[in-house]
Formats: structure tokens, C-alpha cells, sequence
């Protein structure tokens, strides 16, 4: 079987390109990743990427895939082991309808968690939360949301990962607690530990700078 060419344009600190890593990474595909500058985006990735000009893009033997949703599922279509979503017609629909819950619900209510003020901050924190319970809700008592492994549903919450670092590094008390979310907060703790997603998670120091300087700790007063 001939070499297979895969190359990854993404940014150390977008939770979307690090979801690709980690599906690449679950299934034991070597890749060249490239970091790109957002402020000036390589011809390659506008080449790649003509519609969108953003990353991740994944180049598969020279022939690139956009949209990180899209981009695993390409990844499970193609290296068919260790799948990353479910076996089951149903339980796959349920995974792909709570991923795009993530970054069409969620994602966009976590950001306004960081630079909302006031009693707007407040009403983004308890719309989260109530998100978060939903997904609380689909987790139920199982150790991940594949399963016993990590799955599509799992890789898409990463996302969570960048709102708590954020909320750390602008001195905001953490929405996700124990008291309040405690099978999210556990299925937090699994994730961090797992060995594979391990390895694609932005260094904290770094992660917590970056999130120091973008918004800075005055964003988060009340």
C-alpha cells in the first residue's frame, strides 16, 4: 500500500483544529501539522481553504477537507478502526445532533460568558449551565459519550476545555462545579486524564496567557 500523504493547518489554541488531532491521534494516523498564523494566513491554507480561509483544513493526499465536524467524520470514513462514532444509525444521529448542539448552542453562549458584563454576564452563566445539564442529560452515568471510550460527542466537548481555562485566567468562579454539574465535572476529569486527548490539549501556562492578554482580567468584572 502506498504512503499515504495527511497534512493538518490548524492554531495551537483552537479547540476546532485540536479536535482533529485528536481524532488523527485515536486512530493512529501519522500527519505533518502546520501551524498558521491567523493574522496571515499562508497561501496554502487560502488555496486549500478558498471558501472559508480558515483552518482546520485536513489535506489527504492532496485533496483538502474543511469544517471540523466534517473533517471527522472524513477521518472515520477513511481509517475505519477505532471508530470514532457510534455503530448504531440512531445513537450516530444522536451524536452528530448534540455535537452541532455544541457549536451552534453552547460555543456561542460560552463566549459571551467571557466578555459579557454585568447582569448580562449573569444571564449568559445560567444559560450555559442549563446547556450544560442538558448534556448532563445525554452523558447519564456512562463513562464518556462513547461509551467506555472516547467518541465523536466526547472530541466535540472540547470545547469545555476552553471555557474553563478562560474562566481561570480571568478570575470568574467556574461554572462547572461539582456541586452543580457533577457528572460533566467527572466526565471532565476522565477526558483530561485519557492519554490520547492528553496530548492535545494546549499547554495551561500558555493557554492561561493567552486568554490573559486577549480579554484581559477586567473583562470579567460584575
Amino acid at each position: 500500500m502506498a504512503e499515504e500523504e495527511v497534512k493538518l493547518f490548524g492554531t495551537w489554541g483552537s479547540p476546532f483544529s485540536r479536535r482533529i488531532e485528536v481524532a488523527l491521534k485515536l486512530k493512529g494516523v501519522q500527519y505533518e501539522y502546520i501551524e498558521e498564523d491567523l493574522t496571515n494566513k499562508s497561501p496554502a491554507l487560502l488555496n486549500y481553504n478558498p471558501v472559508n480561509k480558515q483552518i482546520p483544513v485536513l489535506v489527504h493526499n492532496g485533496k483538502p477537507v474543511a469544517e471540523s465536524f466534517v473533517i471527522m467524520e472524513y477521518i472515520d470514513e477513511t481509517w475505519k478502526h477505532n471508530p470514532i462514532l457510534p455503530a448504531d444509525p440512531y445513537e450516530r444521529a444522536m451524536a452528530r445532533f448534540w455535537a452541532k448542539y455544541i457549536d451552534e448552542k453552547f460555543w456561542p453562549a460560552a463566549k459571551k460568558t467571557v466578555v459579557a458584563k454585568g447582569e448580562e454576564q449573569k444571564g449568559a452563566i445560567d444559560e450555559i449551565q442549563q446547556q450544560m445539564k442538558n448534556l448532563e442529560g445525554e452523558l447519564k452515568e456512562k463513562k464518556f459519550f462513547g461509551g467506555e471510550s472516547l467518541g465523536f460527542l466526547d472530541i466535540a466537548a472540547n470545547i469545555i476545555i476552553w471555557l474553563v481555562v478562560a474562566q481561570e485566567a480571568l478570575g470568574m468562579d467556574q461554572i462547572l462545579n461539582e456541586e452543580k454539574l457533577p457528572v460533566l465535572h467527572g466526565w471532565l476529569h476522565r477526558l483530561l486524564d485519557d492519554a490520547v486527548f492528553k496530548e492535545c490539549v494546549p499547554p495551561k501556562e500558555r493557554h492561561l496567557d493567552f486568554f490573559k492578554v486577549k480579554f484581559g482580567s477586567s473583562i470579567a468584572s460584575k
